[in-house]
């Protein structure tokens, strides 16, 4: 591309596939992308990001089983003003393959692809001004880990500039993984039809950024210096909720508290939420129409719209919508599905440690 050349006005491409299956049971009945992390499916804080970095027209694509729950939650995208396109993907094929299934809604536009699972503790835009300025045809995001042969894996030169590829190496040279957020020129296209599937029948984005590194496409990096989530997993969830909660939640008390209750830290109690003789300690938040009883609630926990807790002891846990935890002693380290119940329990002094999934009754 010339200097006076300019690159067509960039998509966003989000990744909301998948079955979840390591987020099971939860993921039985729903999109592993939409739940909460304070009481904000996973997936507003990826269009947030990308809105954020002035992306208007954004590709979702989805899956026969989680579809039609995505797009009813999501909607037309308007709420962050952008246009959301879904895209079917009948069967999860690998990352690069997605991008195949969105060949007509990429045209010929660079692109953002970001995973759905994934939440990040900053914002895109420098990196797509890195994108923009410096003419590369990949810009990826890395982040150190303890534990690099369990992901994807860059060995990188001084520049930034991308050496090598290798997804979950025995002997890692790097310990620099590939965060699920990913910049591409068109030239990713014509590397993906290079490529062959993977030993597991999937064609890997990794294989297809490699491809370019081969050919000798510039490829940049960025090392976050910030936190990486990928909140695939309970405990990964629970990791997200806590950081969220942590860093951008405001106190905010639109419900009903009572005089007999004490408030203290960062709490937020959406409307129409009740809160009586009840201690709660942020940072917290309760949806609309939730009732806290004779309880306490402690820091890090996110409970749903329409959730009832009501003498119990909660604390770093999930709630989801329409939930109802009743004379449970402690309940911590948990997710519970929405309009699940965990009914009373009579072991003294012990902390319940649950995930349970939606619909769901457990009397302990």
């Amino acid at each position: 591309m010339s200097e006076n050349e300019t690159r067509p006005v960039m998509k966003g491409l989000i990744l909301s596939g998948g079955k979840g299956t390591r987020l099971r049971p939860i993921t039985h009945t729903g999109a592993k992308q939409l739940v909460p992390i304070a009481n904000r499916p996973i997936l507003a804080y990826v269009v947030d990001n990308l809105a954020n970095a002035g992306i208007t027209e954004v590709g979702m694509i989805i899956s026969p089983e989680t579809g039609e729950e995505i797009k009813e939650t999501m909607g037309d995208g308007s709420e962050w003003g952008v246009k959301i396109t879904y895209i079917p993907q009948t069967e999860p094929k690998g990352l690069a393959h997605a991008v195949v299934v969105a060949r007509d809604f990429l045209g010929d536009s660079p692109f953002v692809m970001y995973l759905g699972d994934n939440l990040i503790g900053c914002r895109i835009d420098k990196f797509v001004d890195t994108f923009n300025t410096s003419g590369s045809d990949a810009v990826i995001l890395l982040k150190p880990v303890d534990n690099p042969s369990s992901f994807g894996i860059a060995e990188v030169a001084e520049d930034g500039t991308i050496v090598r590829l290798v997804e979950k190496p025995k002997e890692p040279k790097s310990n620099l993984a590939l965060v699920g957020v990913y910049i591409f020129s068109t030239r990713i296209h014509k590397a993906i039809e290079e490529i062959e599937p993977s030993p597991r029948g999937e064609l890997e984005i990794t294989d297809a950024i490699q491809r370019l590194v081969t050919v000798g496409a510039p490829v940049q990096s960025q090392v976050l210096d910030t936190w990486w989530l990928d909140t695939g997993k309970k405990d990964d969830l629970l990791a997200a909720n806590t950081v969220v909660l942590d860093e951008w939640l405001k106190r905010d008390i639109k419900g009903s508290v009572d005089e007999e209750s004490e408030v203290t830290g960062r709490v937020s109690i959406a409307e129409g939420a009740v809160v009586k003789n009840s201690t709660l300690r942020g940072p917290i938040v309760i949806g609309k129409g939730s009732v806290i009883k004779d309880s306490f609630v402690g820091p890090y926990t996110s409970i749903g719209d329409g959730s009832k807790v009501k003498k119990s002891i909660i604390e770093h846990s999930v709630i989801l919508a329409g939930a109802e935890i009743d004379h449970v002693d402690r309940l911590e380290d948990s997710l519970i599905g929405r309009d699940a119940r965990v009914g009373k329990c009579h072991n003294k002094h012990k902390a319940l440690r649950l995930m349970v999934g939606d619909d769901s009754v457990v009397e302990v």
